[in-house]
């Protein structure tokens, strides 16, 4: 079998009638031999929020990751737009509490990929950090534990550590998961101002209510596309019946 995993940037069509940001092909990732996603084939809308859709094991987690270039797809095609390389915010317990990092060094680690570990932070660095945690709410939590953190303050300095690498992709695993409805309706609000502002955003969920704030869904199920386009479209009584089904 032949492999094929393109990264090149690509130009969309001229005739596209929206302008992609990542097109991907025949994709199939999994871990140890255990497959997830299978030739999965989609795009994502450049300039919108994306809600990647499923159950638990569905692939979603698994396919953000494949686009966050954190897990190596074993077969298909993957092509990006041109722009900057994607930022990616994990899953909130995928950061441990017991770091011993404060507020600022924690969004700080988002400029190690373009200035590495060692080096100092130039004068762009900082005003770069300055701007995310102003954006973020969080400047006024500095000094503060990571760990200390509500959760909601938490995942705010995680997407100011994600706006710190001064991306136009922003991709999210499960955003408001374990947060209480206020700071869910909080993240929500946050990134739809943030595509406004020009970032693609892509999250993987299971939270259908945040899902129907996106403008595209991604609906999977056992590891393939049962359905894509907006929310209203795509979340239907009939395939999330399909899609989530009893134990």
């Amino acid at each position: 079998m032949t492999i094929m995993f393109n990264k090149h940037p690509v130009a969309p069509p001229d005739d596209a009638p929206m302008r992609e940001r990542v097109r991907f092909s025949d994709l199939e990732a999994g871990y140890r031999g255990r497959p997830v996603l299978r030739r999965l084939s989609a795009s994502i809308p450049a300039l919108a929020m994306t809600a990647l859709v499923g159950p638990n094991g569905s692939g979603k987690s698994t396919l953000l990751g494949v686009l966050a270039g954190v897990i190596e797809a074993t077969a298909g095609q993957l092509h990006y737009a041109e722009g900057r390389p994607p930022a990616f915010v994990p899953q909130r317990g995928a950061v441990g509490d017991a770091l011993p990092l404060t507020a600022r060094q924690t969004v700080e680690m988002g400029r190690w990929n373009e200035r590495g570990l060692w080096r100092r932070l130039t004068r762009r660095d900082r005003a770069l950090v300055d701007s995310a945690m102003e954006r973020l709410g969080v400047a006024g939590l500095a000094a503060r534990q990571l760990g200390e953190l509500s959760g909601g303050q938490r995942q705010r300095v995680l997407i100011a550590q994600s706006l710190a690498q001064h991306s136009d992709l922003l991709l999210l695993d499960e955003p408001t998961t374990g947060l209480d409805l206020g700071a869910r309706e909080g993240i929500t609000a946050l990134l739809t101002d943030l595509v406004a502002d020009g970032t693609t955003v892509v999250q993987a969920t299971h939270d259908l209510e945040a899902a129907r704030s996106a403008d595209t869904c991604l609906l999977l199920g056992d590891g393939r596309l049962v359905g894509q386009g907006p929310p209203e479209e795509v979340l239907t009584p009939a395939a999330l019946s399909r899609t989530w089904r009893p134990a």
